[in-house]
């Protein structure tokens, strides 16, 4: 980072750069060729490694080959091979020709798929055969889907994706891109109407550089680090935050299709060595289940990175004591990210903070009408147009793009204070914000006071319409294993809200259920919450 005639921080983007040159080509033609840059553990429990020369050989051959069915600057490859190494060296290929790769989440339904495939146009779809197998009927509708590359089981009209990896790659003519050249379209989740392109170029990776580096606390240059995630690599977080730095700075990165579960992922980085990784709040509170993590395990974790929603106070100080690791939490979105964070080598680590503004970019809390509030006040997270992280853009959308635009900001629809010592502290999206007769009302102060109860294992807030207050403030709630719901444990936990907060905030409605609706990002879904709430029209407490 530079400073810029202003004495702030910035964060330099050189004019031409391509991400698999960073990635793996430097490596690859230095003295990394041969160390280990992946570790792939198949459903049997095989594991196979390719060293950063491997990558780099396989992803020119799969390049050549896509080129050879006519892929060039610009076109769309879709990927959709989840935690395998096809979708590494899928990227890797595409980044090559300076194709956009599209990330294709392996939960996506057909509807879904259609619609990703059929709005970004892509010619190519890179895909697993059992995955793949039900939804190959989607070909008839798709024109533009010239290719399909699949593994292991192919139909008369694909390619099997072991035979693209296996060429030549004389000839390859890589592209000569810049910064700004697309290179990444990540589909948002879609929790309301059809799914968005949010389209970033090259210039990613330089951008998240610095912010990556202290969101693993510094560490990154050490030597020998193993990086893990149960993310899905579909998503920002988990490709961009993970993959990305591990293979940026030489290091492995450890990849496996499993649905999560909290002991199961204690034994992944048991057996793998893993030393940094990226967990969603939600995983790190379900890990917050084991009562002693570290036994009959050699755990070498060292730092995870959350985000994506509030870190109560109460898991973070278990990932402290507990698990023995630092949790540095970090804000931001697809669109425009790292803005916000800790790092704990720096500076103190305020439990359920987001942390604070980060050197090379601008956060600040704005009014409906773009004015800067006071400290303690709530408002919404600007950042500038120069953020270093800024997407380009939203896939075919100018308008969409355009109303991102608060004045000479750029918004996010997050809700959030900030107090006198710098630090930033989340209140929820502007449409979770709880407006009760006349107070607003964050959800995340609640569910950090109520989650601290050993009945809670997972807790959402809401607010739910009411024809007197406008609306209320409703929780579901996961119990802990060994407690029942009834109107005992109601009256309790409304209690436990009262005595610690603010009268008007407790849950004046408690709903148990079993299961956490959650995005493809692993985050629980408020908005499916609500919709649950108003199908059912309820407003007593079950």
């Amino acid at each position: 980072m530079v400073p810029d005639r202003g004495g702030r921080w910035r964060i330099p983007v050189p004019d031409r750069f391509n991400m698999a040159d960073a990635l793996v080509s430097g490596h690859a033609r230095g003295s990394r060729r041969d160390h280990i840059a992946l570790v792939f553990e198949d459903t049997r429990g095989g594991i196979r490694s390719w060293t950063y020369g491997e990558l780099e050989r396989q992803s020119d051959a799969l390049a050549a080959k896509l080129a050879s069915r006519g892929v060039t600057k610009g076109d769309v490859v879709a990927i959709h091979t989840g935690h395998r190494p096809e979708t590494i060296i899928g990227h890797l290929a595409a980044y090559k020709l300076g194709a956009i790769v599209a990330t294709m989440s392996q939960l996506y339904g057909a509807d879904t798929m259609r619609h990703i495939l059929a709005d970004s146009g892509a010619a190519v779809l890179i895909t697993q055969d059992e995955v793949w197998q039900p939804l190959r009927q989607l070909r008839s509708v798709l024109s533009g889907l010239h290719t399909c590359i699949v593994t292991v089981d192919v139909a008369a009209d694909e390619l099997r994706f072991e035979d693209c990896i296996g060429g030549d790659a004389h000839g390859l003519v890589r592209a000569d891109t810049c910064a700004a050249d697309p290179a990444l379209l990540i589909y948002t989740s879609g929790s309301t109407g059809l799914p968005k392109g949010i389209l970033h170029g090259h210039r990613i990776l330089p951008g998240y550089r610095p912010t990556l580096e202290l969101f693993f606390n510094l560490e990154l240059r050490d030597r020998g680090l193993v990086f893990w995630t149960p993310a899905d690599w579909a998503w920002i977080g988990g490709f961009v935050d993970v993959v990305y730095p591990a293979l940026l700075f030489g290091h492995k990165v450890v990849a496996l299709q499993r649905r999560f579960e909290a002991d199961e992922a204690l034994d992944i980085m048991s057996r793998h060595g893993v030393t940094h990784s990226l967990m969603t709040p939600t995983a790190l509170r379900r890990l917050t289940q084991i009562a002693a993590p570290h036994s009959g395990r050699d755990l070498r974790l060292r730092t995870v990175f959350t985000g994506g929603e509030a870190l109560s106070a109460e898991t973070y100080a278990w990932l402290r004591d507990e698990l023995r690791i630092v949790c540095n939490e970090g804000y931001g979105m697809s669109e425009v990210n790292h803005m916000i964070g800790n790092c704990q080598k720096l500076a103190p680590i305020q439990p359920g903070s987001m942390g604070w503004e980060f050197p090379g970019h601008r956060a600040l809390l704005v009014d409906d009408n773009g004015n800067e509030v006071a400290p303690g006040e709530i408002g919404e997270v600007v950042t500038g147009e120069d953020a270093p992280t800024l997407f380009l853009g939203y896939w075919r959308n100018p308008d969409l793009t355009a109303s991102l635009r608060l004045g000479p900001w750029v918004r996010t629809y997050d809700l959030a204070s900030r107090d006198e010592r710098g630090y930033f502290w989340y209140k929820g999206r502007k449409d979770d914000l709880i407006k009760s007769a006349g107070y607003r009302i964050g959800p995340f102060e609640i569910e950090d006071v109520m989650v601290q109860h050993d009945a809670v294992a997972e807790v959402a807030i809401i607010g739910a319409p009411d024809a007197e207050r406008g609306q209320i403030v409703k929780a579901f709630v996961k119990l802990s294993p060994g407690f029942q719901p009834g109107d005992t444990l109601v009256r309790e936990l409304q209690q436990h809200v009262r005595a610690r907060l603010a009268a008007y905030k407790y849950p004046r409605v408690i709903e148990f259920i079993d299961a956490m609706p959650l995005t493809s990002t692993g985050k629980i879904s408020r908005g499916a919450l609500r919709r649950l709430d108003t199908s059912r029209g309820e407003s007593g407490a079950s």
